[in-house]
């Protein structure tokens, strides 16, 4: 357990609100630190960490104060969370490509990465490519099962800071979280194909499968690691992943319209 989760266990039964300033790997802490509390407590999020994927999704301020003064005049707004293999994250469940990235790279070199099309499109070579055995079985019986070069079950509109999913296409609150799957492509026809997309956010191609799901058990190689919200999960032969609806309450701005956040 880290600093903010213990803290957040420890205290959140003594306050109103919890409000935590840091970036996704904190606010995972804190949410994980409130759900395992046992204790409903509201929580305010200031980002300024170095990918904010979670802020980006809700479009909280990147400014610090103006973050704050949001939390204070705000509104009350209910969100999901996820559950992977019994522990929460906020917004991103991945594996496979951008996965380590987004533990060990540096600020420097995801500003560099740009989009995960983008990095996609650069690979010139396929051998490049580390795909993995997985099978994804559905509560309606679907089973997916391929070689797959990415993987993300999520709750957000921005995943790794280098992957964007459709905003009208994802909905934070209705006990439901998104599937997208990149498989190998089997030639550079397909990479490209795949790039484009991704880019258009269209997920109309072969090499993509992207849907909603309240849960879905994964099987994979346990020397496949994941990441949760930016940190590292050691990989499981068999998880399951599931939504919790309406898990957390967050204060945010309350204005009709907030400005875009912007990743640097």
């Amino acid at each position: 357990m880290g600093d903010g989760e213990a803290a957040a266990v420890n205290y959140a039964a003594d306050v109103d609100m919890v409000v935590c300033c840091g970036g996704d790997g904190t606010f995972n802490e804190t949410i994980s630190g409130i759900l395992n509390s046992g204790v409903e407590v509201p929580v305010g999020y200031i980002p300024a960490g170095s990918t904010n994927d979670f802020a980006a999704s809700l479009h909280l301020s990147q400014d610090i104060l103006q973050a704050a003064r949001d939390i204070v005049e705000g509104e009350a707004t209910r969100l999901d969370v996820g559950r992977f293999a019994g522990r929460y994250f906020s917004y991103v469940a991945s594996f496979g490509l951008f996965t380590r990235t987004s533990y060990t790279t540096t600020q420097f070199a995801k500003n560099i990465l740009g989009h995960a099309a983008y990095v996609l499109n650069g690979i010139q070579e396929l051998s490049q490519l580390k795909t993995y055995p997985v099978c994804f079985e559905l509560p309606d019986g679907m089973v997916l099962e391929d070689d797959f070069l990415f993987g993300a079950i999520s709750n957000s509109t921005s995943v790794g800071g280098v992957l964007k999913l459709a905003e009208e296409q994802v909905n934070m609150q209705d006990g439901k979280l998104e599937l997208l799957l990149v498989r190998a492509p089997k030639d550079i026809f397909e990479l490209r194909e795949c790039v484009y997309a991704l880019q258009q956010q269209t997920y109309n191609s072969a090499m993509l499968t992207f849907l909603s799901t309240p849960s879905v058990i994964v099987s994979a190689p346990r020397d496949m690691n994941w990441s949760l919200d930016g940190e590292m999960e050691h990989g499981h032969d068999c998880a399951e992943v599931e939504c919790v609806h309406n898990a957390i309450t967050i204060y945010r701005s309350n204005a009709k319209e907030v400005a875009p956040y912007w990743i640097h």
